[in-house]
């Protein structure tokens, strides 16, 4: 029988790159963006701009500083409705460091995302609804999962430490806006009724008592508000705790004021905890929040790149779904490519914004962020796709596909959860209640609305 010879031609290929709907790799340049081209920095020395001493010096705290700030190329009518919001509207006072204005387009500062969403204007807001009707200053009720004061226990094993009620910038979307802060207008903030002091001794024991809990957020307000000495002597306290097995440390200061963690103090303190965390196994990350592309820069990359340097186990993205700033597909992406290619910063989640006065212009839909999860799944690494997730008063962070049930034309989805929060020990129908939580009313057909319309009449 004759031998054959095997055809090792291969066979010409049947794949090729095709047309998506997003393009990679990125085409935008990753550069500082020159300060000096706003008239209130043009003579700003690079050594002045990397100082965090003065980034906070020059914050920008008022209209009239603003104003200075960007001179002729802030509109008239862009100051006025920044000054009316502010007068009927705001739920924070105006603070913003140099460095994230430095991010925002001067051009064209009404369509810009960044502008959009830390400098409301009046005219931002929707007209009949700035408000949900159901929306809560504490629309997360944290307070009132107080173990102490100041440490939120809503998880079986995650606890939340608010060690402070400022930040280094105030964004009108914050969901502690019933605490951090200034007054404003409309909103008397609440105050911690205990000494600094005393609260974290307080905590510290509870922690001590409550082995159960493996995992604290430190955060505020904002840790980058608070003096390194302070912030380490209470987190390797936290890691003297033996139940205490993760540790994630809370700023948008990293994006906000980059600079504080340039500086050599904080440089210092911040490796003997990541000293420490080795020695004693505990994973030491931190978590940040950038909503837009345009506020990762090379002085974020390095500030990142310091901390990984260190030690850290990841530099994490926690962002917010905006409407205006981050809602279509194209821009997430860009963000997370931005995140993961520059910044070194892993995309972690992106939460719907929470139902706080004053937030309608900004929320979604819940369909619209699970068309946005679906939207962006495939083009980034699987452990780098972030997760659309809703935080559900009572319930707590859900994936956006885990609605027990949608009523569309009320804007109403029903969640159900697995475990008691802190207030809910003796509640027999605390896991099998659904709880619920609303879409902007803008958002449902005009027979929801009118329901909606009707629901505040009465």
């Amino acid at each position: 029988m004759a031998r054959t010879t095997p055809d090792t031609t291969l066979a010409p290929p049947q794949v090729r790159a095709g047309e998506q709907p997003f393009h990679y790799p990125l085409k935008r340049e990753f550069v500082e963006p020159d300060w000096r081209r706003l008239p209130g920095f043009r003579e700003v020395s690079r050594q002045d701009w990397e100082s965090a001493l003065w980034q906070r010096k020059n914050t920008v705290k008022n209209l009239r500083e603003l104003c200075e700030v960007f001179g002729s190329l802030i509109p008239e009518s862009l100051v006025a409705g920044i000054e009316r919001d502010q007068k009927e509207r705001a739920t924070m006072s105006l603070l913003i460091p140099p460095q994230m204005l430095n991010t925002m387009d001067e051009n064209d500062l009404w369509n810009d995302p960044v502008r959009y969403y830390m400098l409301p204007a009046f005219e931002d807001r929707d007209p009949d609804w700035p408000s949900h009707p159901k929306a809560q200053r504490d629309s997360l009720h944290e307070a009132d999962m107080w173990a102490v004061e100041g440490l939120t226990h809503r998880y079986p094993t995650k606890v939340l430490a608010e060690m402070l009620s400022t930040c280094p910038q105030y964004c009108g979307h914050c969901t502690r806006m019933d605490l951090v802060g200034n007054d404003v207008p409309q909103v008397e903030k609440h105050r911690f009724a205990v000494p600094q002091k005393d609260r974290y001794a307080r905590i510290l024991d509870y922690l001590r008592r409550t082995p159960q809990v493996r995992d604290v957020v430190v955060s505020g307000g904002d840790i980058a508000n608070l003096p390194i000495s302070v912030l380490e002597t209470f987190v390797s306290a936290l890691m003297d705790i033996p139940n205490i097995r993760d540790i994630r440390l809370a700023t948008k200061g990293l994006m906000g004021i980059p600079q504080h963690f340039l500086q050599d103090d904080v440089v210092r303190g911040l490796e003997r905890l990541a000293v420490k965390a080795r020695e004693r196994g505990v994973d030491l990350a931190v978590h940040t929040h950038v909503n837009h592309a345009n506020q990762v820069t090379p002085l974020v990359a390095r500030a990142v790149q310091k901390l990984l340097d260190l030690g850290y186990r990841d530099v994490r993205n926690q962002g917010v779904l905006l409407r205006g700033v981050n809602n279509r597909a194209e821009t997430l992406l860009e963000l997370c490519f931005t995140l993961l290619d520059h910044g070194k910063i892993m995309p972690y989640y992106f939460y719907q914004c929470d139902m706080i006065p004053g937030a309608e212009h900004w929320r979604l839909a819940v369909h619209e962020a699970q068309q946005l999860q679906h939207d962006i799944m495939g083009y980034l690494p699987g452990f780098a796709t972030p997760r659309m997730v809703c935080d559900v008063p009572f319930v707590g962070k859900r994936w956006v596909n885990q609605i027990a049930d949608y009523d569309r034309e009320k804007g109403i989805t029903y969640w159900t959860k697995n475990y008691r929060t802190g207030i809910e020990a003796d509640d027999p129908q605390a896991l099998t209640r659904r709880y619920e939580y609303y879409d902007p009313v803008y958002t449902l057909p005009e027979s929801g609305q009118a329901w909606w319309r009707a629901q505040t009449r009465v």
